[in-house]
């Protein structure tokens, strides 16, 4: 779909935005494949307390994942993410030779993206107004409307919150350390990923329900009356 026939297709903010994030979250299959390598690594480390062998069963489940998504010709962007994830934190466990160190780079992304948003609230940029730019073809002209600045402020609290809560509760159980330590971070990834995610995207389908915002508000005044010719 063309981004015309999309715009087309939404015509208000609310309608726009429910598209785009179902898009963003993946449905259900990209829930699970999110899921399957930590579970992975969390129960081969439970069993043999093996890092390089963990990492390597974590990796293969997602190599296999992105073998099905090829054979089926189903988009693979979100086992990509995954597996660029999982091998993002072996190489900081395989460094360090300490496996709670796999779950570092996920609490740093989590840390840096609440930053990100934050700021852009503060400065009245709210991320989440870029998905309706990316359908509208023009990626600010929603920041003219203050409504939909304050309904997509809204929106990226929202999107922010579960980023918080992870790093609050992870980052202790990470400077801990220990055995202990990686067997309760990677329970509480698998926990606080998509069903944080989850209930965050329940939240901002309801509060988008709640409102018909037009996506180009000036689509829909009168025109004014002009002047006759004399």
């Amino acid at each position: 779909m063309t981004t015309s026939e999309e715009t087309a297709a939404h015509d208000t903010v609310e309608a726009v935005l429910r598209s785009q994030l179902a898009k963003a979250f993946g449905g259900m299959r990209g829930v699970v494949e999110a899921a399957v390598p930590t579970i992975a690594f969390t129960g081969m480390w439970i069993t043999t307390s093996d890092l390089r062998l963990s990492l390597m069963v974590s990796i293969g489940a997602a190599v296999l994942l992105l073998a099905v998504r090829l054979v089926q010709r189903s988009t693979p962007q979100f086992v990509i993410n995954s597996l660029i994830g999982i091998g993002i934190g072996a190489f900081f466990a395989s460094r360090s030779g300490q496996a709670e160190d796999v779950f570092l780079p996920g609490i740093l992304y989590n840390a840096g993206y609440s930053v990100a948003m934050l700021l852009s609230i503060v400065t009245r940029w709210p991320l989440v107004g870029f998905m309706i730019g990316s359908v509208t073809g023009d990626p600010t002209a929603w920041r003219a409307d203050p409504a939909v600045v304050k309904l997509c402020t809204k929106l990226t609290w929202l999107l922010m919150l579960p980023c918080v809560i992870r790093v609050a509760v992870q980052l202790p159980v990470y400077l801990i350390g220990g055995d202990q330590a990686v067997v309760e971070l990677g329970i509480l990834k698998i926990v606080m990923g998509w069903p944080l995610q989850i209930a965050a995207l329940t939240a901002m389908v309801w509060l988008l329900a709640r409102g018909r915002t037009p996506v180009r508000p000036e689509a829909s005044r009168p025109e004014a009356s002009r002047p006759e010719a004399s």
